[in-house]
């Protein structure tokens, strides 16, 4: 028989050693017996309570096999004076400007605030809560225990003369060096000047977007009122308009005040006025009733006393013709007349 060693156990644990034990007690035991049958395998679960038995009376069991053992407990000790003479051996002593260590009460608490911690211990016992686990109250606490100490520090250190304010012109040594700093700057510098450019193309793309909109805008608008001025003109011509008053509407053109109507604006004009603006023609021209008894175009004949008479040395008008420039401008100007 072999003593089990440390590789007859594996990861999970398993205890080679004992099945090994086992194996050989069961060698012994079958010498002594015969080999059971298909009959006898039903008692072998009630052979195996004494065959330990057999086992651990012969001593082949050994403790540690099958029982596992009970860890020992750390024992705590509290050795309060090796920690006082450890304190004495480490301890210093130093000026309290050089501890800075203070031992005071709590700040007294603002009334807002107190009214708050009753409110919510009253919600927590109301909600069954613990209050140890009430965190604005513990915040608090420390909040008012710190300024306690402040107030008293600084009461403390204005009596032994030591300043605790920087004066106005104080300057601090730089940590990073020159060189260090100029390189801080011009990383800075970059940045910032890409940032610019970058805002700029923004701002261009913008501008650009703006603009094609506007003028798509405007395109749209002439197009919309090019399209109304058709409406209406074909309107006019079947004669459901009688009115021209859409075409005071149209924005007239800018016209420099300086100089007067060019040539061809002239021209223009003595068409509109002649020929109308397009529509209807025929029997513009024909009498109406209220042609017929108006009388504003009415000329009254003027009344001769007698026979101009001619002043000697002068030609008379009936033989005088003029030149041919002039003839061509007073048949113009019969012309606009009629």
């Amino acid at each position: 028989m072999s003593l089990p060693s440390s590789d007859d156990y594996d990861s999970e644990g398993t205890d080679y050693g004992e099945l090994s034990v086992m194996r050989d007690m069961h060698n012994e035991l079958n010498q002594e017996s015969p080999v059971p049958t298909a009959s006898d395998c039903s008692s072998e679960f009630s052979d195996s309570d004494s065959e330990l038995q057999h086992a651990f009376a012969k001593g082949l069991l050994k403790p540690g096999l099958n029982v596992r053992l009970m860890e020992k407990k750390k024992v705590f000790i509290n050795d309060v004076a090796g920690l006082r003479q450890k304190l004495q051996e480490i301890k210093k002593d130093l000026n309290w400007f050089e501890r800075l260590d203070l031992v005071c009460k709590p700040a007294p608490l603002a009334p807002e605030i107190a009214v708050q911690i009753e409110e919510q211990e009253t919600q927590s016992l109301s909600s069954g809560k613990n209050l140890a686990l009430n965190e604005f109250k513990r915040e608090t606490t420390f909040h008012r225990q710190a300024q306690a100490a402040v107030l008293e520090g600084l009461a403390r250190l204005k009596a032994l003369g030591v300043v605790t304010k920087r004066p106005e012109d104080y300057f601090a040594e730089m940590a990073k060096t020159d060189v260090h700093m100029q390189k801080v700057r011009a990383l800075l510098t970059k940045k910032q000047a890409e940032t610019e450019r970058i805002e700029k193309i923004r701002n261009i793309r913008q501008q650009r977007k703006i603009s094609k909109q506007l003028q798509k805008e405007g395109k749209l608008k002439k197009q919309n009122e090019k399209k109304e001025m058709l409406d209406e003109v074909k309107k006019f011509r079947k004669g459901i308009r009688k009115d021209l008053d859409f075409l005071e509407n149209k924005k007239p053109q800018k016209q420099n005040p300086k100089k007067g109507p060019t040539k061809s604006q002239m021209k223009r004009q003595y068409k509109d006025s002649k020929f109308g603006f397009g529509g209807k023609k025929r029997g513009l021209k024909a009498n109406t009733k209220e042609s017929s008894a108006s009388m504003d175009d009415y000329n009254k004949p003027s009344r001769r006393k007698g026979p101009k008479m001619m002043k000697p040395g002068k030609k008379s008008a009936k033989n005088f013709r003029p030149g041919k420039s002039k003839r061509i401008k007073m048949k113009g100007q019969g012309r606009r007349k009629n």
